[in-house]
């Protein structure tokens, strides 16, 4: 199947034939991705597939040695990171990478660096402290001294902050206690349903991807070898052998 941007000219995201090189290394090869806009699309596979260099390559931090990237009918590689995120763009990184010394309520207002009207900021503090209540009570809390879940609440409000047209999460229930990763989850499908923001979900949880997304593509050694709908991978029997414990 070609899920290449030319097949699939309404897609809101598109990767078309990307590779990525570090150094001497290629790290994706010939990488064809894509999501329509109000979808929520996951990339599964095993560490180092290639998985968060997609993302990257995306956000402009790393370079494509081939092929491109288009966002709304507009071609972005080659892009700087900074107005990709103009764009509408956000990425919440594997490990949070909040500020630790600062306070939640400023770590949540960084997200807002590009945004005027202080009324609207305030507004979606208010939705953000709603969608996460816990960060409500811990406003005025150094973000460091928080718990791997509510840091990770943190950085997902933050990114919210910006109101983001394209919401990128890699790895956001890595190392958090089931209670919390399904409160990441409901928050997810929160976005995606109540504000309409297209979610490409990279996740080492495969199984929780399947769930959350209606499409997903399968990562192995930098290349895509599986793409199909979510509720078709989770019954195909070498993604629930390798990635399902099934």
């Amino acid at each position: 199947m070609n899920s290449g941007f030319e097949a699939q000219s309404s897609s809101f995201i598109a990767w078309s034939g990307v590779s990525v090189n570090y150094d001497t290394v290629r790290a994706i090869e010939n990488v064809n991705l894509n999501a329509a806009q109000g979808e929520i699309v996951a990339l599964i596979g095993s560490n180092g597939a290639g998985k968060t260099t997609s993302l990257r390559a995306l956000m402009g931090m790393v370079a494509l040695s081939q092929g491109k990237i288009v966002f709304d009918g507009k071609r972005i590689d080659g892009t700087p990171p900074h107005k990709i995120a103009e764009l509408g763009i956000r990425m919440v990184p594997e490990g949070r990478r909040i500020f630790p010394l600062m306070s939640v309520r400023d770590n949540l207002l960084m997200g807002a660096f590009l945004r005027i009207s202080n009324k609207e900021i305030a507004a979606d503090l208010e939705r953000v402290c709603t969608r996460f209540p816990r960060l409500q009570e811990r406003l005025k809390q150094l973000a460091g001294t928080l718990s791997g879940g509510e840091q990770q609440m943190v950085a997902m409000g933050r990114a919210l902050m910006a109101r983001p047209r394209l919401l990128l999460l890699d790895e956001p229930s890595l190392g958090l206690a089931p209670q919390v990763v399904r409160e990441i989850a409901r928050a997810i499908l929160a976005v995606n349903r109540e504000d309409g923001v297209t979610v490409v979900l990279v996740e080492q949880n495969s199984r929780m991807a399947l769930t959350l997304s209606s499409r997903a593509y399968v990562f192995e050694t930098g290349r895509v070898a599986l793409e199909g709908d979510s509720v078709d991978l989770k019954n195909n029997d070498e993604v629930r052998r390798l990635y399902l414990g099934a």
